[in-house]
């Protein structure tokens, strides 16, 4: 009698893409399964259950993510405990605190690496560990474009800095201090001193910067379990929540709840709203814009204008209160703050978990009233992104009214104009420069194509002669973008920016600049045919020749009211993928 061999697996459901891989009986179903059991993985993983791609940013060059591994085994281990199959897979990622120029010139080319590994590889549903301020959006953006069953894991904020008795918070307390030491209230051997003290526990930002903003964008739009903005890094519920998200993906993938199923206009708008309330990141604004372009909703910036602007701030957090995620957390949460918002919210808006966001927050109870305010007594009215307009930024710009100065929002002052970041660090600290307390710092070309990629210094240093006079705050107006940790009047994205011929690159020192946030606007207060004769005495500005990825970039970047992605980026391409060419 023949020897039977080993049972080849029938055909897959139709529904699981990974069918078209490891359920025929053909040479590519050979080879696809027979070179992935190198790997010790048993016949019995191939009888058709999910395969669920676990898309993972480690990096030890990404500090913030630095624990994802461990992440990643707790989100494996809820896709086994549910019946499905998990698949790890690197892709590339970004660490605000150390690439250069910036992150942000990256984050489009991760997204495309996303994307591409999803598309190409037999994944049925992805799970997306995110942390550091670009990798949220990054993977949320190429994942939107192949629209599979998704959910996200953040990795979590680091717990409370720690330094002399008092609580420091990352970003914020970094450049409060630095400017002590510049106004030499403070030694740089005690600057030293507080480093470990700042950063002392896996995770990313514990201030309410870009990371924990984004973070809280993830679970206000429904791509993840309650509770995933706000638990620390190293608490256990941290790794309990990923894997119970390993668990849910596999559902998902049995009900194809595609990521477009969940996240509509009426998510978007719910995180807007979300954002004024926690004092979120100015650069949620190019974010979420972004993914909404991926996803094709129809968002703009003179949505989060109406939807935030009256939101009052609720979460009294760095760098616009004086809390820290960890207390956040311990206070109740995202579902805390998003259940004392009440009606504000779409309560019928879709989640991960197949119930609604209503359903969610319904028992979500506040533990702290310091942290998460009652909307009878908030930090502070009205506290959403304002979008500014004016001759000066005729297609927009915007500033954080909840980290600014109340007496700054409406000033007339003349510019100091500063042409890119070298000339400012050059010029900043020059006892000669003219400026004062009244005056209105300006600095242009450290857009998407000036710089590029837009860094995170539009919060310019103050001039040391007026910090030793004990100015902490002035406006200050570019068309860079803004850590999120950061603070003060800064008014930044302004598009067009200068490097594309904005009316940015005509400001000239002296002139007078009126800023009057509750009006939203931002006047140039220089007429048109002066303006006409500085544009044609403008010398042409070289084409840029690098060549290799920023090259891609300098082409094809939208600009910031866009998204800031790639023009041949923008919607949604689905998950098919031509036939196998072995």
């Amino acid at each position: 009698m023949k020897k039977k061999g080993p049972k080849i697996p029938g055909p897959i459901s139709k529904a699981l893409r990974s069918s078209a891989w490891f359920g025929s009986k053909d040479r590519n179903g050979f080879m696809h399964r027979s070179w992935m059991k190198n790997q010790g993985t048993p016949q019995r993983m191939f009888d058709g259950r999910p395969v669920i791609g676990i898309c993972n940013t480690w990096s030890e060059l990404t500090p913030c993510n630095g624990h994802f591994r461990q992440i990643a085994e707790a989100v494996k281990r809820g896709i086994l405990e549910a019946g499905g199959f998990p698949v790890e897979f690197p892709v590339m990622s970004l660490g605000e605190t150390l690439m250069r120029p910036t992150a942000m010139l990256f984050r489009n080319l991760v997204s495309m690496d996303v994307e591409e590994s999803i598309r190409a590889n037999p994944i049925d549903g992805v799970v997306l560990l995110c942390g550091c301020d670009k990798t949220t959006p990054a993977l949320i953006m190429g994942a939107a474009s192949c629209d599979l069953p998704t959910i996200v894991v953040s990795g979590g904020p680091m717990l409370n800095g720690k330094f002399r008795g008092k609580d420091i918070g990352s970003g914020t307390n970094l450049f409060s201090m630095s400017e002590d030491v510049r106004a030499g209230h403070m030694s740089i051997d005690d600057f030293v001193g507080a480093e470990a003290c700042m950063s002392r526990s896996a995770g990313h930002c514990m201030t309410m910067g870009t990371a924990s903003t984004m973070a809280s964008m993830v679970e206000a739009l429904g791509l993840s379990l309650p509770g995933n903005a706000a638990i620390p890094a190293v608490d256990a519920r941290r790794y309990e929540l990923a894997q119970n998200s390993g668990r849910e993906i596999v559902s998902m993938v049995h009900k194809g709840m595609r990521l477009s199923d969940i996240v509509d206009r009426r998510s978007m708008q719910n995180a807007v709203k979300v954002n004024a309330a926690i004092g979120g990141s100015t650069n949620a604004v190019i974010h979420m814009l972004a993914i909404a372009g991926r996803m094709e909703i129809p968002l703009s910036l003179e949505d989060f204008d109406a939807w935030g602007r009256e939101v009052p701030l609720l979460v009294d957090l760095m760098p616009s209160g004086q809390f820290l995620m960890e207390d956040f957390y311990y206070a109740g949460g995202l579902p805390a703050l998003m259940r004392e918002m009440g009606e504000l919210l779409d309560g019928n808006a879709r989640t991960v978990n197949g119930r609604t966001i209503g359903e969610n927050i319904a028992d979500a109870e506040c533990w702290d009233r310091k942290v998460i305010r009652s909307l009878e007594n908030p930090v502070r009215a009205a506290a959403g992104i304002a979008v500014l307009r004016g001759n000066l930024a005729p297609n927009g710009a915007i500033i954080k009214p909840s980290a600014a100065s109340k007496n700054l929002l409406r000033h007339r002052g003349k510019a100091v104009v500063f042409d890119g970041l070298e000339d400012l660090r050059a010029r900043i600290d020059d006892p000669d420069l003219a400026v004062d307390e009244n005056s209105i710092l300006v600095m242009r070309n450290v857009g998407l194509k000036g710089f590029p990629g837009m860094p995170e210094i539009g919060n310019m240093p103050l001039p040391t002669k007026l910090l030793e006079k004990g100015v902490r705050d002035m406006v200050r107006i570019s068309d860079a973008r803004m850590s999120g940790t950061a603070y003060g009047t800064v008014v930044l994205h302004v598009s067009p920016e200068a490097a594309t011929g904005g009316v940015l690159a005509l400001v000239q020192t002296g002139d007078i600049i009126e800023l009057d946030v509750d009006g939203r606007s931002l006047v140039l207060h220089v007429n048109d045919d002066v303006l006409a004769e500085r544009r044609a005495a403008l010398p042409e500005r070289p084409r840029h020749s690098g060549g290799g990825y920023e090259q891609l970039f300098m082409n094809h970047v939208l600009q910031p009211e866009l998204g800031a992605d790639f023009d041949f980026l923008v919607g949604r391409r689905g998950a098919h993928v031509s036939q196998n060419a072995h």
